[in-house]
Protein backbone atom coordinates (compact mmCIF):
# COMPACT_ATOMS: atom_id res chain seq x y z
CA UNK A 1 0.00 0.00 0.00
CA UNK A 2 2.88 2.39 -0.87
CA UNK A 3 3.76 3.06 2.88
CA UNK A 4 0.53 4.01 3.93
CA UNK A 5 -1.16 2.57 6.79
CA UNK A 6 -4.97 2.02 6.23
CA UNK A 7 -6.81 3.35 9.00
CA UNK A 8 -7.99 1.68 12.04
CA UNK A 9 -11.88 0.24 11.60
CA UNK A 10 -12.30 0.01 15.23
CA UNK A 11 -11.99 3.37 15.76
CA UNK A 12 -14.43 4.53 12.94
CA UNK A 13 -17.93 5.38 13.48
CA UNK A 14 -19.75 2.64 11.52
CA UNK A 15 -23.16 2.25 10.10
CA UNK A 16 -25.65 -0.59 11.03
CA UNK A 17 -28.65 -1.49 9.01
CA UNK A 18 -31.13 -3.70 10.92
CA UNK A 19 -33.10 -5.95 8.20
CA UNK A 20 -33.50 -2.85 5.85
CA UNK A 21 -36.66 -2.44 3.26
CA UNK A 22 -36.00 -0.71 0.63
CA UNK A 23 -33.30 -1.32 -2.04
CA UNK A 24 -33.14 2.50 -2.86
CA UNK A 25 -32.87 3.74 0.29
CA UNK A 26 -29.75 0.91 1.14
CA UNK A 27 -28.20 1.96 -2.00
CA UNK A 28 -28.63 5.35 -0.64
CA UNK A 29 -26.57 4.35 2.74
CA UNK A 30 -23.99 2.30 0.90
CA UNK A 31 -23.10 5.49 -1.41
CA UNK A 32 -22.72 7.61 1.75
CA UNK A 33 -20.45 5.07 3.30
CA UNK A 34 -18.13 4.80 -0.07
CA UNK A 35 -18.05 8.73 -0.04
CA UNK A 36 -17.33 9.27 3.26
CA UNK A 37 -15.36 6.37 4.03
CA UNK A 38 -17.43 4.38 6.74
CA UNK A 39 -18.31 1.17 6.84
CA UNK A 40 -22.12 -0.04 6.88
CA UNK A 41 -23.13 -3.10 8.13
CA UNK A 42 -26.21 -5.20 7.04
CA UNK A 43 -27.92 -6.86 9.59
CA UNK A 44 -30.06 -10.04 7.50
CA UNK A 45 -32.69 -10.82 6.51
CA UNK A 46 -33.67 -7.90 4.38
CA UNK A 47 -36.51 -7.21 2.81
CA UNK A 48 -35.16 -7.58 -0.85
CA UNK A 49 -32.00 -9.32 -2.45
CA UNK A 50 -28.95 -7.71 -1.10
CA UNK A 51 -26.77 -9.78 -3.68
CA UNK A 52 -24.04 -7.41 -5.12
CA UNK A 53 -25.79 -7.05 -8.25
CA UNK A 54 -28.96 -6.11 -6.76
CA UNK A 55 -26.84 -3.96 -4.51
CA UNK A 56 -25.09 -2.48 -7.72
CA UNK A 57 -28.40 -1.26 -9.08
CA UNK A 58 -29.35 0.44 -6.03
CA UNK A 59 -25.98 1.40 -4.89
CA UNK A 60 -25.11 2.56 -8.28
CA UNK A 61 -21.20 2.49 -9.34
CA UNK A 62 -19.87 2.83 -5.14
CA UNK A 63 -20.26 -0.28 -4.03
CA UNK A 64 -17.34 -1.20 -4.80
CA UNK A 65 -15.83 1.35 -3.03
CA UNK A 66 -17.75 0.75 0.61
CA UNK A 67 -17.06 -1.47 3.25
CA UNK A 68 -19.65 -3.99 3.41
CA UNK A 69 -20.38 -6.27 6.05
CA UNK A 70 -23.32 -8.38 5.76
CA UNK A 71 -24.77 -10.36 8.85
CA UNK A 72 -26.92 -13.23 8.41
CA UNK A 73 -29.01 -12.64 12.02
CA UNK A 74 -28.92 -9.90 14.97
CA UNK A 75 -27.09 -12.65 17.15
CA UNK A 76 -24.35 -12.92 14.77
CA UNK A 77 -24.08 -9.30 14.87
CA UNK A 78 -23.83 -9.21 18.40
CA UNK A 79 -21.30 -11.46 18.56
CA UNK A 80 -19.69 -9.23 16.20
CA UNK A 81 -20.26 -5.98 18.26
CA UNK A 82 -19.13 -8.16 21.73
CA UNK A 83 -15.71 -8.62 20.10
CA UNK A 84 -15.04 -4.99 19.58
CA UNK A 85 -14.65 -2.49 22.15
CA UNK A 86 -17.80 -0.33 20.61
CA UNK A 87 -21.26 1.70 21.90
CA UNK A 88 -24.05 0.72 20.14
CA UNK A 89 -25.99 4.06 19.53
CA UNK A 90 -30.01 3.77 17.92
CA UNK A 91 -31.58 6.31 16.01
CA UNK A 92 -35.09 5.83 17.19
CA UNK A 93 -38.74 8.06 17.09
CA UNK A 94 -38.99 6.87 20.90
CA UNK A 95 -35.48 8.37 22.26
CA UNK A 96 -35.54 11.07 24.10
CA UNK A 97 -32.09 12.54 23.53
CA UNK A 98 -31.59 15.04 20.28
CA UNK A 99 -28.50 13.52 18.09
CA UNK A 100 -27.12 16.88 18.27
CA UNK A 101 -27.12 16.45 22.04
CA UNK A 102 -25.10 13.54 22.39
CA UNK A 103 -21.74 12.63 22.59
CA UNK A 104 -20.55 10.86 19.64
CA UNK A 105 -17.16 8.70 20.38
CA UNK A 106 -14.89 7.02 17.71
CA UNK A 107 -15.60 3.78 16.79
CA UNK A 108 -19.46 3.99 17.73
CA UNK A 109 -21.72 2.01 15.97
CA UNK A 110 -25.11 4.29 14.48
CA UNK A 111 -27.98 1.69 14.07
CA UNK A 112 -31.29 2.24 12.32
CA UNK A 113 -34.07 0.40 11.58
CA UNK A 114 -36.61 -1.30 9.04
CA UNK A 115 -38.33 1.56 7.45
CA UNK A 116 -41.23 0.14 8.22
CA UNK A 117 -41.50 -0.71 11.67
CA UNK A 118 -38.10 0.41 13.51
CA UNK A 119 -36.04 -2.35 15.38
CA UNK A 120 -37.97 -4.53 18.02
CA UNK A 121 -37.83 -3.48 21.69
CA UNK A 122 -35.40 -6.22 22.68
CA UNK A 123 -33.24 -4.27 20.61
CA UNK A 124 -34.23 -0.88 22.23
CA UNK A 125 -33.31 -2.33 25.73
CA UNK A 126 -29.35 -3.35 24.84
CA UNK A 127 -28.86 -0.39 23.09
CA UNK A 128 -26.00 1.63 24.82
CA UNK A 129 -27.65 4.77 24.17
CA UNK A 130 -30.68 6.17 22.02
CA UNK A 131 -31.24 9.23 20.10
CA UNK A 132 -33.80 11.00 18.00
CA UNK A 133 -33.67 13.90 15.64
CA UNK A 134 -36.30 16.19 16.75
CA UNK A 135 -39.40 16.57 14.14
CA UNK A 136 -42.22 18.95 14.17
CA UNK A 137 -45.16 17.31 16.27
CA UNK A 138 -47.31 15.00 14.60
CA UNK A 139 -44.50 13.79 11.89
CA UNK A 140 -44.05 10.36 12.03
CA UNK A 141 -40.74 9.75 11.00
CA UNK A 142 -37.96 11.04 8.46
CA UNK A 143 -36.75 8.61 5.34
CA UNK A 144 -33.91 6.19 6.68
CA UNK A 145 -31.21 7.25 4.22
CA UNK A 146 -32.00 11.02 5.46
CA UNK A 147 -31.47 9.76 9.15
CA UNK A 148 -28.53 8.32 8.46
CA UNK A 149 -27.06 11.21 7.12
CA UNK A 150 -27.95 13.66 9.54
CA UNK A 151 -26.55 11.62 12.43
CA UNK A 152 -23.82 10.35 10.62
CA UNK A 153 -23.04 13.75 9.80
CA UNK A 154 -22.78 14.67 13.62
CA UNK A 155 -21.01 11.85 14.77
CA UNK A 156 -18.28 12.66 11.60
CA UNK A 157 -18.01 15.68 13.05
CA UNK A 158 -17.86 15.63 16.57
CA UNK A 159 -15.29 12.99 16.30
CA UNK A 160 -13.22 14.42 13.46
CA UNK A 161 -14.15 11.37 11.26
CA UNK A 162 -14.47 12.89 7.81
CA UNK A 163 -12.28 11.80 5.06
CA UNK A 164 -9.18 14.33 3.99
CA UNK A 165 -10.21 15.55 0.68
CA UNK A 166 -6.36 15.12 -0.40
Amino acid sequence: MDGITPPDRRNMVAIALYQPDIPQNAGNILRLGACLDVPVHIILPAGFDISDRSLRRAGMDYLHAVTLVRHTAWPQFTTWLSDEPRRLVLSTTQASVAYTEFSFLPGDVLLFGRESSGVPDAIHEIADARVTIPMRSGMRSLNVASSVSMVLGEALRQTDGFPSAT
